[in-house]
């Protein structure tokens, strides 16, 4: 599978209640394609906090780049306006247009009737429900993998979803858009609408809202494609 540039890097961008672990099961096989992989730490402090963090994580690095961003981290990556990136990758994830938040395009369509109640905490932050992970994050995923879900999930501040976007890269880069049509957290309807609007490439599959967890081969598949058509 040695078929990618051997100085290009994918970096790979969380979304809420998670940390750059959520990604463990598609590092290995992208570095096996002769990838070099780096999950960005975001704070999930506000938009403007995450887009800084990931600019620092593109800092590090070097060569050509490929940027994937999971749910909320969708709108991080489309934040990066370095040179170096050739693809955008979107895997059920959120992308607002300019002066959009994240907020507006999350409510686009009508939640599942799964989908948990969400509200920030007296200090701003949205935390998680136990039953939010099992019945609508990762409902097909192992309960060992919801068990570590809900130990490692960080909160994410309700600013991060009423900052209004800035010009998002998509509309300069190419992109790839992973729609999860088992999603029970954002509409199905929403990412096919979101993916129309940028021009991606895109893949439907009937995957929850975290394939990269229970369907890996999946996601795998869609950034080393977009590695072949841009790198």
């Amino acid at each position: 599978m040695m078929l990618i540039l051997e100085n290009a890097t994918v970096i790979l961008a969380h979304g809420a209640w998670a940390d750059g672990s959520i990604w463990r099961e598609v590092i290995g096989p992208l570095e096996n394609a002769g990838l070099r992989v780096v999950a960005a730490p975001l704070p999930l402090s506000s938009l403007s906090d995450d887009s800084a963090a990931l600019a620092r994580t593109i800092a590090r690095t070097t060569g050509p780049l490929i940027l994937v961003g999971q749910a909320y981290a969708g709108a991080v990556i489309a934040t990066a306006v370095d040179e170096r990136v050739r693809a955008l990758v979107y895997v059920a994830a959120l992308a607002p247009d300019e002066g959009e938040t994240v907020a507006e395009v999350f409510y686009k369509d009508a939640s599942h009737p799964q989908a948990p109640q969400l509200a920030p905490d007296a200090e701003g932050w949205i935390w998680m429900p136990d039953d939010g992970f099992t019945n609508a994050v990762a409902q097909e995923a192992s309960g060992e993998q919801i068990s570590i879900a809900k130990a490692v999930q960080r909160p994410i501040s309700v600013r991060c979803i009423q900052e209004p976007a800035p010009s998002p890269a998509w509309k300069q880069k190419p992109s790839w858009f992973l729609i999860a049509e088992k999603d029970r957290m954002i509409n199905p309807a929403t990412q096919s609408f979101m993916a129309k609007r940028m021009g991606a490439t895109t893949v439907s599959l009937a995957v929850d809202h975290t394939p990269m967890l229970t369907a890996p081969s999946h996601v795998i598949d869609i950034v080393l494609a977009a590695a072949r058509a841009t790198l």
